[in-house]
């Protein structure tokens, strides 16, 4: 009877510890999801906060952002644009590299891996500078092109692929190249189902770093049609005027394809911890 009330309270509390960071993670998004209904005197007035005040609700703001010449709809599709080819590309090419340092033996191999843990060490405003000028080189500025290119080798995903590629089991790739399997179909039929795990995992990650990258789109993009979202949102606060229930509103709607991608990985990463199992 005693060990049954210990076991009760000891699921009390972690139901509690649980529900806490819950509780302190959700508060902000649902305060913003409230102020973007609210006119912006009200939001001068108290700020942020999750009283519903349900006679003050009203759908204008989310009205100027739609009409005001549509321009919101420019800053969402290069943003889905740019995070969609961003975070594929990075999810190939990063899980390639990472793989052939796990898996296979070549001279040099440490080198590689010391220059992609090197470059995990440099602060991206180092590199952005030759960055830029490889993108004037290249003609790539305020194209969708100079904001991807740099992105499709993340080396965190690299060191991230190679630290899972690890635990691969070898015998399968021996018992492919007896079946004349080539090196590419290694990896892409019977290496890639076993790494759905790590491509869910990371997608998250290189997806929402794409999503929020302020930085590098601000210095290759310049016409105001080629803006992504946190520019263009950014845009709105002004030494002339600051318009936030516009800013809150569009805000909202930026964290929604954020949050379908997250559930979608999510579901995708349990689903696939099983996936290509090897029984023995």
């Amino acid at each position: 009877m005693t060990q049954q009330r210990s076991a009760k309270w000891a699921s009390v509390i972690l139901l509690l510890l649980m529900i806490i960071p819950a509780i302190t993670a959700v508060f902000p998004l649902a305060a913003l999801t409230l102020a973007s209904f609210k006119p912006s005197t009200e939001l001068m007035r108290y700020g942020l906060n999750i009283s519903p005040q349900f006679k003050l609700w009203s759908l204008n703001n989310y009205e100027y952002l739609f009409t005001d010449g549509s321009i919101y709809f420019h800053w969402f599709k290069n943003s889905i644009i740019i995070s969609f080819f961003s975070t594929v590309l990075a999810l190939i090419f990063s899980s390639m590299v990472g793989y052939s340092l796990a898996m296979y033996r070549f001279r040099g191999q440490n080198i590689v891996l010391f220059l992609v843990l090197l470059i995990m060490m440099i602060p991206f405003e180092i590199l952005m500078l030759p960055l830029f000028r490889m993108m004037i080189e290249l003609k790539a500025v305020n194209t969708y092109t100079g904001v991807i290119l740099p992105m499709m080798i993340h080396p965190l995903a690299i060191f991230f692929f190679r630290q899972f590629a690890l635990g691969l089991p070898g015998d399968l790739m021996d018992s492919a190249r007896i079946d004349g399997c080539t090196e590419y179909g290694i990896f892409f039929r019977i290496m890639l189902p076993l790494m759905k795990p790590a491509y869910g995992a990371m997608g998250i990650l290189l997806a929402l770093f794409s999503w929020n990258n302020f930085l590098w789109p601000l210095v290759v993009l310049r016409s105001k049609e080629m803006l992504t979202l946190p520019i263009g949102l950014a845009g709105l606060l002004s030494p002339y005027g600051n318009n936030y229930d516009v800013l809150i509103a569009g805000s909202v709607l930026t964290v929604v394809p954020i949050i379908i991608v997250f559930i979608f990985a999510q579901k995708y990463f349990i689903s696939s911890l099983t996936a290509g199992a090897v029984k023995g």
